[in-house]
C-alpha cells in the first residue's frame, strides 16, 4: 500500500498529457508536446511507474524477467540527464535502479550490430567510425574517381549554360565543380539516401523515373557508389551504417527474437528528429516476440520543434504520420500545457504558428497545436511567471549598431535590477553573434552608453569558444597553401579561411583558385587585378614570403597573428606550436609539420569542443549568453533577445552561388534531396528539376519558421525582437569596421502580424 500511495503521489505531479504517458501499459502511444511542456520530466516519471508495475508483475508471478525497458534519446548529454532522473525517482520509491537502459539511437544500433558481426558485417576491431576530416578526404577522392570513370557526365556539367569553350572559364568551372558543387551533392545525397535505406543501385533506378535532361540522381548514384567503395576499402563506417547494420541483424528471425525477448517496451524521446531507418529499427525492437501484431512503442516529440531537416535527413512528416495513426486509434496524448513562459510570450508563439500555416502554399510548417498556460494548482512552483512589461517587445532600430546598443541598455537595466536572472541573445548565424559580442565587449570603440563587463555582467559568446576549436584546422590549411601555393584546391581553401576571418573582401574565390599562378604572380601581359583581388593578392604574397624569410618554428605564431586571432585563439595557437615542437623534437620540416598537424586535425584530439557538455555554462545567473537559435533548443532564459530578424535571413531563401550559376537556377544538392524525399514519402510523381527546387525552397521556409518558434519559446519573462532598418545585405563577408556597407533591409514577414497583434494587446491593456 505504501508503494501504491507513493506511485499515486508521483503521478499527481504530472500535467495532462504527461499523465497519459505515465498511465501507458502497452501498445503504441504518440505524445505530441509543446515547448516547455515537460517532456523529459514526463518521460522520467512514466519510466519509473512502468518499471514499478513491471516489478510488481514479476513479484506476483514469482518469475524473474531479463527483459528491459529501453529509453532512447537524441544526444549523450540527454542520455545522462534522463538516466539520472529515472534513477532518482526509483530511489524515492525504494525500488531497485535496474530494469532499464537509456541509450542514443546510434549506440543502441552499434550494440546490436557488434553483438552479431556475422550478420551485420561489422566487427568493432576491424571497422572505425569515420571522423569529419576523414570524410572530407574520402569525398574528395570519390569525386576524382567519379570524374575519371564518368568523363562524359563531367563534361556535360562543364558545358551547361552559355559556354564558348574559353580555357579560363573551363578551368574556373572545373574548380567550382570539384571544390563546391560535387562535394555538396555527394555529402547531402549520400546522407539522405543512406538514412532512408537506399543503396546506389536504388538511386540509379529512381533516377530513371525523373524526366530531366540533366539527371541529378544519376550523378548522385555514381558518386555514392565510389564513396561506398572507398569506405569499405578503408574499413570505415559512419552513423548511418550503424543503423543499416543493426537492421541487417534484425532481419534474421533468430537474432530478432533474441532482441525482442530482451526488451518489453521502447520509449523514444525527441521523436520528431528520427530518420526512417531509425524508426524502423525501433518498431522492430518494440514488437512482442509472441505476437508481431503487437508493438509496445511510446514516441514523444514536438513536431513543431523539428529544426534539423535542412541539414540532416530528419523529417517531421514521419512523426506527424505516427501521431495521425495513433489518433485514429485513440492513442494520441497531447502535452499542450507549458509552464516555462509568461502568457504573452505563449500567445506570440501561437500567433506565429497560426500565421505561418496560413501563409504556406504547400505543406504547413506546423502541426496545429496551441500552447496553453499551466492550469491552476500546477505542481511547477514558478509556472508561467509574470511578464516584464508587456512580456513581448518589437523594435525597428535605425541600424544594427543601434540594435546592439539597445540590447546592451536593456540588459543592463534588467540584470542590474535582478542579478539572479538569466539573459540571452539568440542569433540566426554565428557571425551575427560574433558581431554582438564584439560591439558589447568594446563599448568605448562603438560609443555605447553602457559597459556590461564594468557592471559585472559577463558576455559569454558560445560561438567564440567553439571557433577556438578551428584553430588547428585553419593553420593546417594555410600551411598546406604555403607548401603548395600553385594547388588550386589549396589556394581556394586558404582564401576561404581568410574570407571567413574578414581579412579579404567578398569575391569569386573559384575564379582566382582556377588560375593560381596568374593570380599570385601576374605577368606584365595579364589583365590588372580588381581592387579587392589586389588586397587579397598582397596578403597571400605576404604569407608566402614568410614561408622563406622566417625560421620554420615561427610560422605558426606568424600565421596566428596574420589571422588576427584574439587572446584565446593566440593561446591555442601557442599551445599547438609547443606540441608540434615537442613531437618533432625541435627538428621540424614543412613535411613533418604538415604530417603531425594533419594527424592532430584528423583525430580531433586537440582542444576538442564537447558538444554534449553540461548546459550550466549557458545558464549562469547575471550573464548574457550569445548563441545561435539551433544551439538554444532545450534551454531557456528569463530574458531573450532576438535581433536581426530580416527577410533575407528569416526566412531567407535558397540561393545559387554566383560561381555555380552556369549549371542553372538551382543547386544539385537540394534538387537531389527533394527528389529522394519525394520517393521516400511514397509519392508517385517525382518532381523534375524546377519543381524539386521549389520544394527545397518550401522546406527551408517551413523550417525557418519552426526555428523562430523555438527561439521565441526560450523566453520566460521577456521576449525582445527587432529588425533594424539598416543591415548587411548578407552577413557572410560583412565587415563591421566599414559601417557604410549597410543597406536598407526589409523586416521578416513575421514581424508585421506580430506587431499588429502586440499593438492591439497594448491598446486593450495599456
Amino acid at each position: 500500500m505504501e508503494l501504491a500511495s507513493a506511485l499515486d503521489t508521483l503521478r499527481q505531479t504530472l500535467r495532462p498529457g504527461q499523465r497519459e504517458l505515465a498511465d501507458w501499459q502497452g501498445g503504441i502511444l504518440a505524445v505530441s508536446a509543446v515547448p516547455g511542456a515537460g517532456k523529459s520530466h514526463g518521460m522520467a516519471v512514466a519510466a519509473a511507474l512502468t518499471l514499478a508495475r513491471q516489478a510488481g508483475r514479476n513479484l506476483s508471478t514469482g518469475r524473474k524477467s531479463a527483459a528491459q525497458l529501453v529509453l532512447v534519446t537524441f544526444t549523450r548529454s540527454a542520455v545522462a540527464s534522463l538516466k539520472a532522473k529515472v534513477q532518482a525517482h526509483l530511489r524515492d520509491l525504494n525500488l531497485a535502479s535496474g530494469g532499464f537502459t537509456v541509450q542514443t539511437l546510434h549506440s543502441l544500433a552499434l550494440n546490436i550490430a557488434s553483438r552479431h558481426p556475422q550478420l551485420s558485417g561489422i566487427r568493432p576491431d576491424q571497422f572505425t567510425l569515420i571522423s569529419l576530416n576523414q570524410q572530407h578526404r574520402l569525398l574528395r577522392t570519390a569525386i576524382e574517381q567519379w570524374i575519371a570513370y564518368h568523363p562524359a557526365l563531367f563534361r556535360l556539367l562543364l558545358e551547361q549554360g552559355n559556354f564558348d569553350g574559353e580555357e579560363t572559364e573551363l578551368l574556373r568551372r572545373q574548380s567550382v565543380l570539384r571544390t563546391d558543387v560535387l562535394p555538396q551533392l555527394t555529402k547531402l545525397a549520400i546522407h539522405e539516401a543512406k538514412s532512408s535505406g537506399l543503396q546506389p543501385q536504388d538511386l540509379w533506378a529512381i533516377a530513371e523515373q525523373v524526366p530531366d535532361q540533366l539527371s541529378v540522381l544519376t550523378l548522385a548514384a555514381g558518386l555514392y557508389e565510389r564513396y561506398q567503395e572507398l569506405m569499405r576499402s578503408h574499413n570505415l563506417m559512419d552513423y548511418d551504417d550503424m543503423i543499416v547494420a543493426a537492421l541487417r541483424v534484425l532481419q534474421d528471425p533468430e537474432a530478432r527474437q533474441h532482441w525482442q525477448t530482451q526488451i518489453y517496451a521502447v520509449f523514444e524521446d525527441e521523436a520528431q528528429d528520427s530518420t526512417p531507418l531509425q524508426t524502423q529499427m525501433l518498431d522492430i525492437l518494440a514488437q512482442d516476440p509472441t505476437d508481431p501484431t503487437q508493438c509496445h512503442l511510446v514516441r514523444v516529440g514536438d513536431p513543431n520543434q523539428a529544426i534539423n531537416s535542412t541539414f540532416t535527413p530528419a523529417d517531421p512528416v514521419f512523426f506527424r504520420r505516427f501521431c495521425d495513426q495513433c489518433q485514429g486509434q485513440g492513442r494520441l496524448a497531447l502535452m499542450n500545457q507549458a509552464g516555462r513562459s509568461s502568457p504573452p510570450i505563449l500567445e506570440a508563439a501561437n500567433r506565429l504558428l497560426t500565421w505561418a500555416n496560413q501563409q504556406a502554399s504547400t505543406e504547413q510548417p506546423f502541426r496545429p497545436q496551441t500552447i496553453a498556460p499551466a492550469a491552476a494548482g500546477d505542481p511547477q512552483a514558478d509556472a508561467n511567471p509574470p511578464p516584464i512589461g508587456a512580456g513581448v517587445e518589437i523594435h525597428i532600430p535605425p541600424d544594427i549598431f543601434a540594435t546592439v546598443a539597445q540590447i546592451g541598455q536593456r540588459v543592463a537595466e534588467l540584470l542590474t535590477a535582478t542579478p539572479e536572472a538569466r539573459a540571452a541573445v539568440l542569433v540566426r548565424e554565428n557571425k551575427q553573434g560574433r558581431f554582438v559580442a564584439e560591439v558589447l565587449g568594446d563599448p568605448q570603440r562603438y560609443d555605447l552608453a553602457v559597459d556590461l563587463p564594468a557592471l559585472g555582467i559577463e558576455i559569454f559568446d558560445v560561438g567564440s569558444r567553439d571557433r577556438r576549436s578551428h584553430v588547428p584546422g585553419e593553420l593546417l590549411t594555410l600551411l598546406q597553401f604555403l607548401a603548395r601555393p600553385h594547388s588550386p584546391d589549396g589556394l581556394k581553401a586558404a582564401l576561404r579561411v581568410l574570407a571567413n576571418r574578414q581579412l579579404i573582401p567578398s569575391q569569386d574565390l573559384s575564379h582566382w583558385a582556377s588560375q593560381p599562378e596568374q593570380f599570385l604572380y601576374p605577368g606584365p601581359l595579364d589583365p590588372a587585378l580588381p581592387p579587392g583581388a589586389q588586397s587579397t593578392n598582397q596578403l597571400c604574397c605576404k604569407l608566402l614570403r614568410a614561408r622563406w624569410e622566417l625560421p620554420h618554428y615561427q610560422l605558426i605564431s606568424f600565421l596566428a597573428l596574420a589571422l588576427q586571432y584574439d587572446a584565446s585563439e593566440l593561446a591555442t595557437a601557442d599551445k599547438l606550436a609547443s606540441r608540434l615542437i615537442q613531437q618533432t623534437q625541435g627538428g621540424s620540416t614543412m613535411d613533418t609539420t604538415l604530417a603531425i598537424l594533419q594527424e592532430i586535425v584528423s583525430s580531433e584530439q586537440f582542444e576538442p569542443v564537447d558538444a554534449e557538455e553540461s548546459e550550466a555554462p549557458y545558464l549562469r545567473a547575471g550573464q548574457l549568453t550569445i548563441m545561435t537559435f539551433h544551439k538554444a533548443k532545450g534551454l531557456d532564459w528569463d530574458y531573450v533577445f532576438l535581433p536581426f530578424l530580416h527577410e533575407r535571413t528569416m526566412p531567407g531563401q535558397l540561393w545559387v552561388p554566383k560561381p555555380a550559376q552556369f549549371l542553372g537556377d538551382f543547386t544539385l544538392a537540394e534538387v537531389a534531396r527533394a527528389q529522394i524525399r519525394a520517393y521516400v514519402h511514397d509519392e508517385r510523381h517525382l518532381p523534375p528539376l524546377a519543381e524539386a527546387w521549389q520544394r527545397a525552397e518550401d522546406l527551408k521556409v517551413a523550417e525557418e519558421w519552426r526555428l523562430l518558434y523555438v527561439a521565441m519559446t526560450r523566453a520566460r519573462r521577456l521576449l525582445w525582437m527587432s529588425a533594424a532598418a539598416q543591415a548587411p545585405y548578407r552577413w557572410y563577408g560583412f565587415d563591421w569596421q566599414r559601417p557604410d556597407s549597410l543597406s536598407r533591409q526589409a523586416p521578416s514577414p513575421a514581424i508585421a502580424p506580430l506587431s499588429d497583434w502586440l499593438a492591439k494587446q497594448l491598446a486593450h491593456d495599456p
